[in-house]
């Protein structure tokens, strides 16, 4: 049985060092359908709009993952360890980092924004079918969010795709698996097995990403036009200029200060984040972000942990993108209200967003709701509608670049929290992408399985 997991193994390596000069990398594959995706949608608007059921099939197929993959991956990481007080220190490690960065990332915001003031000389006016499209979902206050984790029905968490309700009945399962010892073990090989199964399942929608991600692109200029490329061009770009500083400047202090194998980790989340890019959707990414981290040399455990609470905790792109919305949306307001909302305002909003904010992901059209949310507190009458509606035609393209901040943050956040954990393996990182990554997954799989074989002895 090894003899032959050992052949395939190899056989895929020789396949993969054999691809031809003209089959580009999924990379590259997709960095040409967006652009191919975006022509057609400027010169044939009508193709555009009848090709986006590709990106929902794609879509549709990812969702399909998620659920199973977290599951397995978590219970088989925390039955598996067979050390509880593990996961509750790397718990409060996470939620750490995760505060830490996030705060890190409303101040950039908030100090881009004042610098290049975006929403000075804008009138607000926005169309009424869009505030009413954003109102018609409300956000949740802080018991909600905590009552929201725990779900009444796994599979009905499991069926919506909710993540975090799906990390906490993962989490008690794996507990109770691992308190009843030998009689659970038939569950947690049957786990090991279907994270396998999810992995490969993985790789085969990954196939489809291109046609999947060039068919959300062209409906997206198809049913806006070129010209949503220039319009407030200048809060678009402010917030690209601040995820560009937040992710050399914050993420590169963190790289430096974890040790963390930068060019290998660059290489890994490469393909995660052009995904979340193009289809603006976080969750298109997690099970290929969740695979690289696995392959970079992080335990299966704190990617199954880490990576799925972070989505819900460790939005990095997404709270600073609510900074400098609010304030853009403020500094709109002032010509119509004649209220200008100094440095210290700002902060206290700051703060509100930095509470609010932790619930976005279990609220409808999320950055949205957050930030009418807040805005409702600090602006008068239907002043914080009116700026939301007045954004909303652009949503999607800074959508766009928060999202891939969003998933880069959650993949540094498990290679930081593996380090904090001791359990980095520098060896498979440094053989990330390389011929020798094969050799020691072959190497893995023999000792699996002589200890599968022993165990079976005994």
């Amino acid at each position: 049985m090894a003899e032959e997991i050992n052949k395939k193994l190899k056989a895929e390596a020789r396949a993969q060092a054999r691809r031809p000069w003209y089959w580009p990398s999924l990379t590259t594959q997709i960095l040409v359908a967006l652009v191919v995706g975006g022509f057609l949608g400027w010169l044939k608007p009508e193709w555009g709009n009848a090709i986006y059921f590709l990106r929902d099939i794609f879509l549709n197929l990812i969702k399909s993952i998620i659920a199973p993959l977290v599951f397995s991956t978590l219970v088989v990481g925390i039955a598996g360890g067979g050390d509880l007080k593990k996961v509750g220190r790397m718990g409060v490690k996470a939620l750490v980092y995760f505060e830490v960065v996030t705060t890190a990332a409303l101040f950039i915001g908030l100090g881009v924004v004042n610098l290049i003031k975006p929403g000075v000389g804008i009138v607000l006016a926005a169309n009424p079918s869009s505030i009413a499209q954003i109102q018609q979902t409300h956000a949740q206050g802080f018991s909600d969010i905590i009552t929201h984790i725990f779900p009444s029905s796994i599979l009905d968490a499991m069926v919506r795709g909710d993540v975090l309700q799906i990390v906490a009945f993962s989490v008690l399962f794996a507990m109770a698996l691992s308190a009843i010892g030998e009689r659970g073990r038939p569950i947690l090989r049957a786990c090991e097995s279907l994270s396998q199964i999810m992995f490969r399942f993985t790789s085969y929608v990954m196939m489809f990403a291109p046609i999947g991600v060039g068919a959300a692109m062209a409906h997206t200029i198809a049913g806006q036009g070129p010209k949503v490329l220039l319009n407030f061009g200048k809060l678009i770009g402010g917030l690209y200029l601040a995820l560009a500083v937040f992710v050399i400047v914050v993420f590169g202090l963190v790289m430096i200060i974890a040790r963390v194998p930068i060019m290998q980790f660059i290489r890994a989340v490469r393909e995660p984040a052009t995904i979340a890019f193009a289809t603006t959707s976080s969750e298109s990414a997690l099970p290929k972000a969740m695979e690289v981290m696995e392959r970079l040399g992080v335990p299966p455990r704190i990617v199954g942990f880490v990576m799925p609470t972070g989505y819900s905790f460790n939005l990095d792109g997404t709270t600073l993108y609510l900074a400098m919305a609010s304030v853009f949306i403020a500094q709109a307001a002032e010509a119509t209200t004649g209220q200008h909302m100094g440095f210290g305002s700002q902060i206290v909003m700051m703060l509100t967003l930095m509470v609010t904010s932790k619930g976005v992901a279990g609220v409808p059209r999320a950055a949205l709701v957050i930030l009418l949310a807040t805005l409702s507190g600090f602006l008068p009458g239907d002043i914080g509608p009116i700026g939301v509606g007045l954004i909303f035609g652009i949503d999607e393209l800074m959508d766009m670049g928060r999202t891939s901040v969003n998933v880069i943050g959650n993949c540094l956040a498990t290679v930081v929290i593996a380090r904090w954990e001791g359990e980095f393996d520098d060896h498979r990182a440094a053989a990330f992408g390389t011929p020798r990554e094969v050799e020691l997954d072959i190497k893995a799989g023999e000792i699996a399985f002589a200890e599968a074989a022993a165990h079976g002895e005994q």
